[in-house]
């Protein structure tokens, strides 16, 4: 590859529309942007063809949706089949609702999206999406080593849980007006036996399967309270939230468990949170029930995570003790460009507020995230624009350098001689 192609924005682009005007405009303003290789077609089917025929598939794609023999729907639904992973920027004249649609649509099947926005093009948009897709670039490099997708041995996952070697990361939570960190969310990492990352969605369902989730739930709960400990001796108090799965709230004697761990690290109940999905709400009932409210009536927080994602209802809000009301990055992430996004963020905020609730916004991935939910009145934000998930022994050297970004994260302070 060439030193120009290496420093460009993008490498290489195709550009799939109908109108040879349209193609001409957006080519003329990547070439503006130093994009060094173009190509075009005029239907979902040409350019289908061309991608077929190409050694290398260019590294992005500008896709129309009203196209005649293909349109840019049924082109994406065929990119997530045959070219799975390539990244595209959804271009359209009609409304944004339909555009927002077409994009939840294609990260469903796996494709990409680094901008969904309305025609014409210009500049900024276009410069601002190759920013978005640059970013993007850089996470994949930068995530570590890949997870580990071959199926989970259930002996490996057993040993692993029997002898303690379910590790704990921690992301931060941070208060959204001073950016002062408030507490952390404990999350269960785990090696394979090949020594590669597993995803924890794989290995926790499997746990909840086979019947090894009390287990699961018990380390991570003994390596997290002992890491707050570990804190509260040397002068950081912080809150630890850990996750519940809703399979032990029928477990006899959970309560009583879960408060001897509280009292052996030393810890004060009202510093523990357990997040219960939104998704298990619904099957509380009974002695779930009881079980939730006797662990708030030992000072315990309660949160409700990924707000939004479930079929909660206020009453069933209103039945069970929480005390959080976690918003799902769904609806966060992006919020400040999507009106639809902005106003369930906003009802959701209101909601929290009106119930007496802390509300957290997870999956803050940028700045636009973080100011959008700070201005909308959130209490407490958390994602990758803080922090992603750690180890314990990089949590201070992180807190060391995050003092440093306060300043940026904290709101504008009015200018006075604008009151002039």
């Amino acid at each position: 590859m060439s030193a120009v192609a290496r420093s460009a924005p993008v490498a290489s682009l195709l550009i799939v529309d109908d109108s040879v005007v349209q193609r001409g405009q957006v080519a003329g303003l990547c070439r503006a942007l130093g994009v060094p290789m173009l190509y075009e077609a005029a239907s979902g089917a040409e350019a289908l063809e061309l991608l077929s025929m190409l050694v290398l598939p260019p590294e992005l794609l500008i896709v129309d949706l009203e196209m005649p023999v293909m349109d840019g729907i049924e082109l994406i639904e065929r990119l997530g089949q045959d070219f799975p992973g390539l990244p595209v920027i959804v271009a359209s004249s009609r409304e944004l609702p339909l555009i927002q649609t077409v994009e939840a649509m294609a990260l469903n099947l796996g494709v990409p999206v680094v901008a969904a926005v309305r025609k014409p093009l210009d500049l900024e948009i276009l410069r601002e999406a190759f920013a978005r897709h640059a970013a993007l670039e850089r996470r994949a490099r930068d995530g570590g080593a890949p997870c580990d997708d071959v199926p989970v041995p259930l002996a490996a996952l057993e040993r692993a849980i029997a002898l303690g070697e379910i590790d704990v990361h921690y992301q931060p939570k941070v208060d959204m007006v001073t950016g002062f960190v408030r507490g952390v969310e404990a999350l269960a990492r785990w090696n394979g036996p090949d020594g590669r990352p597993v995803r924890p969605d794989r290995f926790v369902a499997l746990a909840e399967r086979e019947g090894l989730i009390h287990g699961l739930t018990r380390n991570v709960m003994a390596r997290a309270f002992g890491q707050a400990a570990h804190w509260n001796a040397h002068g950081l108090r912080l809150s630890m939230a850990v996750n519940l799965s809703p399979g032990l709230l029928d477990k006899p004697g959970l309560v009583n468990e879960i408060g001897e761990l509280v009292a052996a690290h030393g810890l004060r109940a009202e510093q523990v949170v357990l997040e219960i999905t939104e998704g298990s709400v619904v099957d509380c009932l009974g002695s779930a029930l009881g079980v939730l409210a006797r662990l708030r009536l030992k000072g315990l927080g309660l949160s409700i995570d990924d707000y939004g994602t479930g079929f909660s209802s206020l009453q069933q809000l209103a039945r069970i003790p929480f005390t959080e009301l976690k918003i799902d990055r769904s609806f966060v992430h992006g919020a400040s460009r999507r009106d639809n996004l902005r106003v369930i963020l906003q009802s959701a905020l209101d909601l929290a507020r009106q119930l007496g609730l802390v509300a957290v916004a997870e999956g803050i991935e940028t700045l636009e995230d973080w100011r959008l939910v700070q201005a909308c009145g959130c209490s407490i934000g958390q994602g990758w624009l803080v922090a992603r998930p750690m180890p314990a022994p990089d949590f201070l050297p992180w807190l060391k350098t995050h003092q440093r970004r306060l300043p940026e994260l904290r709101p504008a302070r009015p200018d006075p001689s604008a009151a002039r």
